[in-house]
């Protein structure tokens, strides 16, 4: 106990320490929000990867798509590898940061606004984000519980409020620099602890064929298929589909991802911090649910409800409640490093949208760049506050509502998004109403389709399939609405010299007086 208790001090200890060392690059808002536009490729893709893997990733869906996939369950992190993080790094990456940089844009509502020339859809993106991302940052706290319980017989509300006070501290101190060099410490432990999890499962199971021969002899319930849960695609390949596209292709439309190709280095890191990220995501995604995939060996181990469904949530943990002593604290470490950098990008690109985007020109006139970060650091405590509150609420009340939001938020967000940005990134004929469409077509449906759902006659069963219809939906959308209305005139001015990251760029505007150049002529 004293080993767990003191690993978990340094874990604090050093986080905190990360947040009052980097306070001097956050004193302006491009250096709170960015870090400046220069962060490498390492920090930038171990904050991808430890921002796009939760303790939702590692305790939830681990668990619930392992239990209902078996083996077939390793495609999904397959898919987070190639594509949600190759091939978003490889299309997105270069690509953002040259438009947001151009444009001057701190985050996606931002980009909007300049992009499609509209303070309307500047709101509109500010308002969709702010709806949807406090759910989502409320579910960063599950799986914490029953960990915490099984290790230190804590209560879940002092977990959450604990970990909600060391990430609110570093964040307000050091702002993004301080999330991604924590991201990169905390993207280490996971990898860490993720593949030593997994060499001591499957080593109390026989080793990997034991474990294979035991779970090829567990019957799928609803399927004739033998060995369903050793199969290639499982015994229900159709639904596994939609968690593939939905977990997957939405990196390319959550803000708080997209957000970190804005801060990156210019030249070569986009193509290394891609590797990378590609790296991490096979570890950490494929070996958690490689790890879930094994979850029904522990079928008398788990909780079941009392109409007899298993509770996802105590999956994983009852396989690990054998580990030995430290090992068990590693874990507590992991899941705690997992979900901290995930809630302090998520507050973060809330604090900086609802100050950056509603409250500046809106609600506060002629605000300064100190005015600008003190307001961001003082709605980062309240976002923080407010998702901890809601997580406990939804605990100890099992609120279904709360909880139904927190499962759509990534289908609303990038349904609404990922349309209007890849589009706009790539397409000089994007039109105003396409945009609306997309924004329309995604919030509408995943929240209509909970709404159903909640008078038991929902539109799509799964909200995971209705999730990824959104986005496939946006992504067609905006193309076919773009070809009936007119698009919206667009060229890129480029930024003045004292707004300017890149200093050599600022130098040629200043000196060489560049001409403006339309959409699709950069060199």
């Amino acid at each position: 106990m004293i080993a767990k208790i003191c690993m978990v001090l340094i874990f604090i200890g050093v986080a905190i320490g990360v947040g009052i060392y980097c306070r001097r690059s956050s004193t302006n808002v491009d250096g709170f929000v960015l870090a400046g536009r220069n962060v490498g490729p390492w920090m930038s893709a171990f904050a991808f990867g430890t921002s796009y893997f939760s303790a939702v990733i590692f305790v939830g869906y681990a668990g619930q798509f392992g239990w209902k996939y078996g083996l077939a369950a390793f495609w999904i992190g397959i898919a987070n590898a190639l594509l949600g993080s190759l091939l978003a790094w490889w299309v997105l990456g270069s690509r953002t940061r040259e438009m947001t940089h151009r444009l001057n844009a701190s985050t996606m509502p931002e980009f909007f606004g300049k992009r499609y020339n509209s303070r309307g859809l500047r709101i509109a993106a500010a308002l969709i984000i702010f709806v949807f991302l406090i759910p989502y940052t409320a579910s960063v706290y599950n799986g914490l519980s029953r960990l915490f319980g099984m290790a230190f017989g804590l209560p879940y509300e002092i977990v959450v409020i604990v970990m909600a006070v060391v990430t609110c501290i570093y964040i307000v101190f050091g702002g993004y620099m301080a999330t991604v060099v924590n991201d990169f410490l905390q993207g280490l432990v996971m990898l860490v602890g993720i593949s030593a999890v997994v060499l001591l499962i499957l080593a109390d199971n026989g080793g990997f064929m034991g474990a294979m021969t035991t779970l090829s002899q567990i019957p799928a319930e609803g399927s004739g298929m033998q060995g369903a849960f050793v199969s290639m695609f499982g015994p229900d390949p159709l639904n596994l589909l939609g968690v593939v596209i939905l977990t997957s292709l939405g990196t390319w439309g959550l803000p708080q991802m997209v957000q970190k190709f804005y801060a990156i280095k210019s030249g070569p890191a986009i193509k290394q911090g891609a590797i990378i990220s590609t790296v991490f995501a096979f570890v950490v995604a494929g070996g958690s649910y490689f790890l879930g995939g094994f979850g029904r060996l522990y079928s008398g181990s788990i909780d079941y409800s009392a109409s007899g469904t298993p509770i996802y949530d105590s999956i994983i943990p009852a396989m690990l409640s054998n580990l030995p002593d430290l090992m068990l604290g590693l874990v507590v470490v992991l899941v705690l490093s997992a979900s901290m950098s995930t809630l302090s990008s998520l507050v973060l690109t809330s604090s900086s949208t609802l100050t950056l985007d509603l409250i500046k020109d809106n609600m506060v006139k002629d605000m300064t760049e100190k005015k600008q970060v003190l307001w961001m650091r003082v709605l980062l405590v309240i976002f923080v506050a407010v998702s901890a509150a809601i997580a406990i609420m939804q605990y100890n009340f099992s609120l279904t509502f709360i909880a139904q939001m927190m499962a759509i938020s990534w289908g609303a967000l990038a349904g609404a998004f990922l349309g209007p940005f890849v589009w706009g990134l790539y397409s000089k004929r994007v039109s105003k109403p396409a945009v609306w469409a997309s924004f329309i077509i995604a919030v509408g449906l995943t929240t209509g389709n909970m709404l159903a759902g909640m008078f038991g006659h929902p539109l799509i069963a799964s909200p995971i399939n209705c999730g990824a219809l959104a986005m496939i939906l946006s992504l067609v959308v905006v193309p076919l609405v773009s070809l009936v209305t007119p698009a919206v005139p667009f060229e890129i001015e480029p930024p003045s010299p004292e707004g300017a990251i890149d200093r050599e760029f600022a130098r040629k505007v200043e000196d060489e007086d560049i001409p403006l150049r339309p959409y699709g002529s950069w060199d």
